[in-house]
């Protein structure tokens, strides 16, 4: 599940290399320092069994937890929701420094996973059976929650990203279809701004974890890492990939194509609303969120529809992904093989996945859904019965490679918002944003203790 929120207050990671592990032995029973699976939010159904600690913000959450417990008598879930994205991690973060109180299982974004590694906060669950549920989950999937042979989250949604766009804008402006291609695209942009339309899109500061991923798209690998080479990083946020695509959204932004309003914001939604952006370039989460913030409700229901993401090279295309959250294990949990029982079984079974992906809170992973009939064949309502299941989500989901996030993710996701700020203020090129944020990163991490190769 994606954030809707915006990095405008952002507290990055302290990191240090060498950080003992924060729990007890490794025998998966006892030792740990977790805080006590008290007042728990839900009902524990089966008393008599032991409790796990859970941290998380999933909308149906409530409903999730309570398919858990209604199904196991072995183990039982205790649920709080201490923040969604920064605020929970912030307080993790306070728990590995004190070295206690933090749950057995919480709940972390894809990209921020390694950050908690590094620090030894995270627990391999390859020793706790991880491979038996592996098969559930597209090579991309896994490969964003592991490390090598080690696991150290159990996936449940993710982000394939598409394009988004107003049918009624596209009929009036004579866009008879969604652009293949990113030239077609600032084409497209420049014909209804010619015409006196909308803007085409928008290039808001405050999502670097797409314009991440569109960098990557284009066949940029900003971070190279590998926890078991813990010193060493390699960088590369100057490269011609990088250059391109910021370069591309710069000249767009400075032609007035596309416009610069921070996301999930009141007037960003007004606009949608109110048709000023063309286009939503987004993920398979965004029909969820806009219905849940009013979009499609009113004068714009059934205006919406999705084309695959448009390519840089349509002979070689690319898949990338925006958000997508797991379920990890704390090196605090009390009883580690218990918490892992949690990890890799909540939100896994069929009740709580259907529940999710029928009310679009989120966009599910586990192949038994993308595989199933009523999901490939479900007509969205957002999109006026278009099937975006089967033509757009889960080929673009299947098509993912996964990615290499850094130990950083957080500083770095501040450090590209407020380059983008600066190109979006005519402060910055393209070029000059992109050098400026690998000298700031190479900077950064050697302060951290990182060798940057």
């Amino acid at each position: 599940m994606r954030l809707k929120t915006t990095l405008s207050v952002v507290a990055p990671v302290v990191l240090a290399l060498g950080l003992a592990a924060c729990g007890g032995g490794d025998d998966g029973k006892g030792g740990g320092t977790a805080a006590k699976p008290t007042n728990c939010t839900n009902k524990i159904v089966n008393q008599d069994a032991p409790r796990v600690l859970v941290w998380a913000w999933y909308p149906n959450m409530a409903k999730v937890v309570d398919n858990f417990n209604n199904q196991h008598t072995d183990v039982q879930v205790c649920w709080t929701n201490a923040g969604q994205g920064q605020p929970e991690y912030q307080k993790f973060q306070t728990t590995i420094s004190a070295k206690k109180g933090a749950p057995d299982v919480i709940m972390l974004e894809a990209d921020q996973l390694v950050g908690f590694e590094i620090q030894d906060a995270l627990v391999d669950l390859a020793p706790y059976e991880a491979a038996a549920v592996r098969k559930n989950f597209s090579a991309g999937a896994w490969k964003d929650v592991s490390q090598g042979d080690k696991v150290y989250a159990a996936p449940v949604d993710g982000g394939p990203m598409a394009l988004i766009y107003r049918t009624d804008v596209f009929a009036r402006y004579g866009i008879k279809t969604p652009p293949k291609t990113w030239a077609e695209y600032a084409d497209a942009a420049a014909r209804v701004k010619a015409a006196g339309g909308p803007v085409f899109g928008d290039f808001g500061s405050n999502v670097p974890a797409l314009t991440t991923a569109l960098m990557i798209q284009k066949g940029a690998v900003p971070f190279v890492y590998d926890l078991a080479d813990k010193q060493n990083i390699t960088i590369k946020l100057d490269d011609q990939a990088t250059k391109d695509v910021l370069n591309y959204w710069a000249d767009l932004s400075k032609r007035g194509l596309v416009g610069k309003q921070d996301q999930f914001t009141t007037d960003y939604i007004a606009g949608m609303v109110g048709g000023k952006y063309a286009t939503y370039v987004s993920a398979a989460w965004a029909p969820g969120y806009l219905t849940g913030a009013g979009v499609g409700n009113g004068k714009d229901k059934g205006k919406f529809a999705v084309a695959p993401l448009p390519q840089w090279d349509t002979a070689a295309p690319v898949s990338v992904n925006w958000g997508g959250s797991a379920f990890a294990v704390t090196s605090q949990a009390n009883d580690k093989a218990n918490a892992a029982k949690v990890a890799l079984g909540l939100y896994a079974d069929a009740a709580s996945l259907t529940d999710g992906w029928q009310t679009q809170t989120i966009f599910p992973l586990n192949q038994s859904v993308l595989t199933s009939d009523d999901f490939v064949n479900a007509k969205v309502d957002f999109f006026n019965g278009q099937t975006v299941n089967k033509d757009i989500y889960i080929p673009a989901e299947n098509a993912y490679k996964g990615a290499v996030y850094s130990p950083f993710t957080v500083y770095y996701y501040a450090q590209l918002q407020a380059q983008i700020a600066k190109i979006n203020e005519g402060k910055a090129t393209g070029d000059q944003a992109a050098t400026d944020l690998q000298n700031t990163m190479v900077q950064y991490a050697k302060s951290q203790g990182f060798t940057v190769k």
